[in-house]
Protein backbone atom coordinates (compact mmCIF):
# COMPACT_ATOMS: atom_id res chain seq x y z
CA UNK A 1 0.00 0.00 0.00
CA UNK A 2 1.32 3.29 -0.85
CA UNK A 3 -0.02 7.08 0.45
CA UNK A 4 -2.52 7.58 3.21
CA UNK A 5 -5.77 7.25 2.74
CA UNK A 6 -7.78 10.13 1.47
CA UNK A 7 -9.96 11.78 4.26
CA UNK A 8 -13.89 12.65 3.26
CA UNK A 9 -15.20 14.68 2.04
CA UNK A 10 -11.50 15.30 -0.48
CA UNK A 11 -11.57 18.14 -3.59
CA UNK A 12 -11.51 16.42 -7.09
CA UNK A 13 -8.41 17.22 -8.02
CA UNK A 14 -7.13 15.31 -4.72
CA UNK A 15 -9.37 12.31 -5.56
CA UNK A 16 -8.13 12.34 -9.59
CA UNK A 17 -4.34 12.35 -7.77
CA UNK A 18 -5.31 9.41 -5.91
CA UNK A 19 -6.77 7.47 -8.15
CA UNK A 20 -3.84 7.91 -10.75
CA UNK A 21 -1.20 6.55 -7.68
CA UNK A 22 -3.21 3.92 -6.36
CA UNK A 23 -4.18 2.94 -10.36
CA UNK A 24 -0.47 3.04 -11.13
CA UNK A 25 0.22 0.87 -7.84
CA UNK A 26 -2.07 -1.99 -9.01
CA UNK A 27 -0.67 -2.13 -12.39
CA UNK A 28 2.85 -2.71 -11.07
CA UNK A 29 1.73 -4.99 -8.53
CA UNK A 30 0.09 -7.01 -11.11
CA UNK A 31 2.77 -6.95 -13.50
CA UNK A 32 3.02 -10.75 -14.58
CA UNK A 33 0.25 -11.62 -12.33
CA UNK A 34 -1.59 -14.39 -14.02
CA UNK A 35 -3.72 -15.38 -10.69
CA UNK A 36 -6.80 -14.12 -10.23
CA UNK A 37 -7.75 -14.55 -6.88
CA UNK A 38 -3.81 -12.34 -6.36
CA UNK A 39 -5.21 -9.94 -8.70
CA UNK A 40 -8.62 -9.49 -6.76
CA UNK A 41 -7.16 -9.55 -3.56
CA UNK A 42 -4.44 -6.75 -4.66
CA UNK A 43 -7.02 -4.36 -5.55
CA UNK A 44 -9.56 -4.58 -3.19
CA UNK A 45 -6.86 -3.93 -0.84
CA UNK A 46 -5.08 -1.22 -2.79
CA UNK A 47 -8.49 0.50 -3.27
CA UNK A 48 -9.46 0.01 0.23
CA UNK A 49 -6.61 1.41 1.85
CA UNK A 50 -6.95 4.33 -0.89
CA UNK A 51 -10.03 6.30 0.54
CA UNK A 52 -11.38 7.00 4.23
CA UNK A 53 -14.91 7.14 3.50
CA UNK A 54 -14.90 2.85 1.82
CA UNK A 55 -15.81 0.82 4.85
CA UNK A 56 -16.19 -2.33 2.82
CA UNK A 57 -14.37 -3.07 -0.66
CA UNK A 58 -14.57 -6.59 -2.10
CA UNK A 59 -15.40 -8.69 -5.14
CA UNK A 60 -18.25 -11.22 -5.52
CA UNK A 61 -17.54 -13.65 -7.78
CA UNK A 62 -20.17 -15.13 -10.32
CA UNK A 63 -20.20 -18.91 -9.75
CA UNK A 64 -23.12 -19.33 -12.23
CA UNK A 65 -25.50 -17.11 -14.39
CA UNK A 66 -27.33 -16.40 -11.28
CA UNK A 67 -25.21 -16.42 -8.27
CA UNK A 68 -22.60 -14.90 -6.71
CA UNK A 69 -20.28 -15.59 -4.00
CA UNK A 70 -17.86 -13.71 -1.45
CA UNK A 71 -14.70 -12.93 -2.90
CA UNK A 72 -11.13 -11.41 -1.59
CA UNK A 73 -12.28 -8.10 0.53
CA UNK A 74 -11.46 -5.76 3.10
CA UNK A 75 -13.72 -4.71 5.54
CA UNK A 76 -15.77 -6.73 8.04
CA UNK A 77 -18.00 -9.77 7.18
CA UNK A 78 -19.79 -9.47 3.87
CA UNK A 79 -23.11 -11.28 2.77
CA UNK A 80 -21.64 -15.22 1.35
CA UNK A 81 -23.95 -15.78 -1.62
CA UNK A 82 -26.05 -12.57 -3.69
CA UNK A 83 -28.24 -14.24 -6.17
CA UNK A 84 -28.28 -11.91 -9.61
CA UNK A 85 -32.18 -11.39 -8.38
CA UNK A 86 -31.57 -9.32 -5.24
CA UNK A 87 -29.60 -6.13 -4.39
CA UNK A 88 -27.56 -3.90 -5.31
CA UNK A 89 -24.63 -6.62 -6.12
CA UNK A 90 -27.18 -8.94 -8.14
CA UNK A 91 -28.77 -5.80 -9.79
CA UNK A 92 -25.19 -5.04 -11.40
CA UNK A 93 -24.38 -8.41 -12.27
CA UNK A 94 -27.45 -8.55 -13.61
CA UNK A 95 -27.79 -6.01 -15.55
CA UNK A 96 -24.32 -5.56 -16.40
CA UNK A 97 -23.96 -1.77 -15.58
CA UNK A 98 -22.50 0.00 -12.53
CA UNK A 99 -24.74 0.87 -9.94
CA UNK A 100 -24.21 3.85 -8.48
CA UNK A 101 -26.97 4.37 -4.90
CA UNK A 102 -26.09 7.43 -3.04
CA UNK A 103 -28.78 6.34 -0.50
CA UNK A 104 -29.05 2.27 -0.10
CA UNK A 105 -31.84 2.87 1.75
CA UNK A 106 -33.79 4.10 -1.41
CA UNK A 107 -32.58 0.88 -3.66
CA UNK A 108 -35.81 -1.44 -3.84
CA UNK A 109 -34.38 -5.17 -2.71
CA UNK A 110 -30.95 -3.86 -0.75
CA UNK A 111 -29.17 -6.30 1.01
CA UNK A 112 -27.63 -5.10 4.50
CA UNK A 113 -24.86 -7.20 4.65
CA UNK A 114 -23.92 -3.88 7.02
CA UNK A 115 -26.45 -1.74 8.99
CA UNK A 116 -24.01 0.86 8.70
CA UNK A 117 -23.67 1.33 5.29
CA UNK A 118 -25.19 4.00 3.96
CA UNK A 119 -24.35 4.76 0.14
CA UNK A 120 -22.64 1.83 -2.51
CA UNK A 121 -21.26 1.56 -5.49
CA UNK A 122 -21.13 -1.77 -7.75
CA UNK A 123 -19.23 -2.23 -10.75
CA UNK A 124 -19.07 -5.24 -13.45
CA UNK A 125 -16.20 -7.26 -14.06
CA UNK A 126 -17.63 -8.03 -17.50
CA UNK A 127 -15.25 -10.75 -19.98
CA UNK A 128 -15.05 -9.54 -23.53
CA UNK A 129 -18.01 -11.59 -24.43
CA UNK A 130 -20.43 -9.29 -22.14
CA UNK A 131 -20.33 -12.51 -19.15
CA UNK A 132 -19.58 -11.51 -15.99
CA UNK A 133 -16.92 -12.89 -13.91
CA UNK A 134 -17.75 -10.53 -10.96
CA UNK A 135 -18.22 -7.37 -9.48
CA UNK A 136 -16.80 -5.01 -7.30
CA UNK A 137 -18.50 -3.70 -4.54
CA UNK A 138 -17.31 -0.83 -2.36
CA UNK A 139 -19.79 0.46 0.62
CA UNK A 140 -19.56 3.43 2.88
CA UNK A 141 -20.81 4.63 6.30
CA UNK A 142 -21.21 7.98 4.80
CA UNK A 143 -24.27 9.07 2.62
CA UNK A 144 -23.53 9.71 -1.24
CA UNK A 145 -19.77 8.59 -0.80
CA UNK A 146 -19.27 7.80 -4.55
CA UNK A 147 -19.69 10.02 -7.89
CA UNK A 148 -19.31 9.34 -11.31
CA UNK A 149 -15.09 10.29 -10.73
CA UNK A 150 -15.43 7.11 -8.95
CA UNK A 151 -17.50 5.18 -11.54
CA UNK A 152 -15.06 6.24 -14.15
CA UNK A 153 -11.85 5.25 -12.23
CA UNK A 154 -13.78 1.71 -11.05
CA UNK A 155 -15.08 0.67 -14.38
CA UNK A 156 -11.57 1.76 -15.86
CA UNK A 157 -10.38 -0.71 -13.37
CA UNK A 158 -12.86 -3.05 -13.65
CA UNK A 159 -12.38 -3.51 -17.60
CA UNK A 160 -9.10 -3.93 -17.34
CA UNK A 161 -9.69 -7.46 -15.07
CA UNK A 162 -12.09 -8.45 -17.32
CA UNK A 163 -9.82 -8.53 -20.41
CA UNK A 164 -7.16 -9.77 -19.14
CA UNK A 165 -8.70 -13.08 -16.25
CA UNK A 166 -11.16 -13.36 -19.34
CA UNK A 167 -10.30 -17.12 -19.02
CA UNK A 168 -11.43 -17.86 -15.99
CA UNK A 169 -14.30 -19.94 -15.08
CA UNK A 170 -16.14 -21.03 -11.41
Amino acid sequence: MGSEALPHPAPRRAREQQYAEVRARIAGLLDGEDDWTAAMATVACELHHAFSAWHWTGFYRAVTDELLVIGPYQGGHGCLRIPFSAGVCGAAARERATQLVPDVHAFPGHIACSSSTLSEIVVPVLRPDGSVLAVLDVDSDHPAAFDGLDQEHLEAICAELGARFAAERP
